[in-house]
């Protein structure tokens, strides 16, 4: 095809770009609206929301949903806490998932369907919470930051992710040639299994920091020291500390306002929720389809 050339296309081909387009377009719609719906909100006063009155763009332009919320002084402390837990969890779990994975990328493993099977069986059957939470008990756990780290540091799943990105993507007669060199399994994993993986370990990078960033049971269920809470359960206690009852007050502009300042700060909180991630996955989005696709359709 010569350079500059219009490409010509038939009927049936523009009808079926026009309606892929329009498609795509409402799709795009339907997952952009609800989050443009709660910024807005969050910007928006009490009185707009109540009366549903914000569309598209913050009505009455107001601040008091982030004042409330950052005037909260443990706010600093569960980012910081949050910000601690993510990192080190993640970092950790990739690292340890890709160490798991790649031997069972090796078809010369011994007793390999044996040890796959003993992860699988983790993935459908658990303790409980009960027996989980005396198990970090007996290993003095409790009430310590390694609680949020340790117990779910590799996901079966993402490892089985992992595995078939590594046997797909990276030919057994690259080890071959490294071992003539004179090249060690360790030696290996790191210079060259780990740089070639680049792909899916942003993918674990993603999906790790997305569930450690969100998760708030583990630290309502083991912490008991607000210094080591992390950041959502402090918007918890915010949100829950905000929600109130409407037989509690007999004044009706009470509870009109209460009502709308407890709508204020959902949104309020959602948006400071979600911002460390809205902010992380732009940088590893070109790594996200590549990665997601290799590792979970072949092999």
């Amino acid at each position: 095809m010569a350079v500059g050339k219009k490409v010509k296309y038939s009927i049936d081909d523009r009808i079926y770009y026009i309606v892929t387009n329009l498609i795509l377009s409402l799709v795009l719609i339907v997952v952009l609206y609800p989050l443009v719906y709660v910024l807005s909100s969050s910007f928006s006063s009490t009185h707009a929301i109540l009366n549903g009155r914000v569309y598209l763009w913050p009505v009455e332009l107001s601040f008091d949903g982030y004042k409330l919320v950052f005037s909260y002084k443990f706010i600093g402390t569960g980012y910081i806490n949050s910000i601690i837990y993510t990192t080190s969890a993640t970092a950790l779990s990739v690292f340890f998932t890709m160490v798991a994975a790649y031997p069972f990328a090796r078809k010369n493993l011994p007793f390999k369907n044996f040890f796959m099977f003993l992860f699988t069986f983790t993935m459908f059957f658990g303790g409980g919470m009960i027996p989980n939470f005396l198990l970090m008990r007996q290993l003095h756990l409790l009430n310590t930051r390694l609680v949020l780290i340790i117990p779910g540091l590799i996901s079966v799943y993402n490892m089985i992710v992992a595995r078939t990105f590594i046997s797909s993507s990276i030919p057994g007669e690259l080890l071959e040639a490294a071992q003539i060199d004179g090249c060690s399994n360790t030696r290996y994993f790191f210079q060259i299994v780990l740089p070639l993986s680049k792909a899916v370990m942003a993918v674990l990078v993603l999906y790790y920091g997305v569930e450690n960033w969100n998760s708030y049971f583990p630290a309502l269920l083991y912490l008991n020291d607000r210094a080591l809470y992390p950041l959502q359960l402090f918007l918890r206690q915010i949100l829950v500390a905000n929600t109130i009852s409407v037989n509690d007050f007999s004044d009706p502009q009470m509870i009109e306002a209460m009502q709308g300042m407890a709508e204020l700060l959902k949104y309020a909180l959602i948006v400071i929720g979600s911002l460390p991630v809205i902010v992380l996955y732009p940088f590893i989005q070109k790594y996200f389809a590549k990665g997601v696709m290799i590792g979970s359709i072949k092999g």
